[in-house]
């Protein structure tokens, strides 16, 4: 049997911080669990599936007594506000609707898309339900990934790869993955190709670095253990 781990879990509390970030007693804390799941499928569906596709990487949720509040990182703010704000308008009504709470959206641009994971993910599984070779996908990927200066690369796709009879899997590896070091920055990425003779999986683990005990955050936010410390090397 493999042994293996989430390399987001794997750093949660040590270098990475939770993407949900909200304390409630236990009587609530299903009820809320179950609440994020909701908004981060409903985000996603909206966003992610549908036209025109906005590049959501990732989404944090935080929860004080008055508000609920939505950090979306995307690669393509202007799609999520949409023309003078009426698309996160429309979002932030529903999800009201949804949670009977006040919901504040924030856009968080992602800067470097190419080695975002999530992102790289979304865009193989696009391409390979629209028949493209898969070989040439995954190397075209973790090329650009490299280009655009990520350390290493490695991207599976598993499923009845070119629609073959039996299915398998395919694995593309460039530079260093150093997942059993909890100092590496490793960013992972999963995502879901519907295709006409099946589901295929792509898996994306792009390294970008160790982090550094000065390196700050991608947002700001006043949430209590929002910011993960890093060990820093003495």
């Amino acid at each position: 049997m493999g042994q293996k781990v989430h390399p987001f879990g794997f750093r949660v509390g040590i270098t990475e911080a939770h993407k949900s970030r909200w304390y409630a007693p236990k009587s609530l804390y299903g009820e809320l669990l179950v609440e994020d799941e909701r908004i981060r499928r409903f985000l996603l569906d909206k966003l992610n599936r549908k036209p025109p596709f906005a590049a959501v990487s990732d989404i944090h949720i935080e929860r004080t007594r008055e508000e609920l509040k939505i950090i979306i990182k995307t690669a393509r703010p202007g799609l999520v506000i949409g023309p003078k704000g009426s698309n996160i308008e429309e979002m932030t009504n529903h999800l009201q609707a949804l949670t009977n709470r006040k919901v504040v959206i924030n856009c968080v641009e992602v800067s470097n898309p190419d080695i975002e994971a999530q992102l790289i993910g979304e865009s193989i599984a696009e391409q390979l339900a629209k028949r493209s070779g898969f070989r040439r996908v995954l190397k075209m990927k973790a090329e650009a990934a490299m280009t655009a200066g990520a350390k290493g690369v490695k991207i599976t796709i598993s499923g009845r790869l070119g629609g073959a009879e039996m299915s398998r899997d395919e694995t593309i590896r460039l530079g260093a993955i150093p997942l059993q070091t909890l100092q590496a920055n490793v960013d992972y990425g999963f995502a879901q190709s519907r295709t006409t003779y099946g589901v295929i999986g792509v898996k994306v683990w792009i390294y970008k670095g160790m982090y550094t005990e000065k390196q700050e955050q991608e947002y700001e936010s006043k949430a209590a253990g929002a910011r993960a410390r890093a060990r820093g090397r003495r």
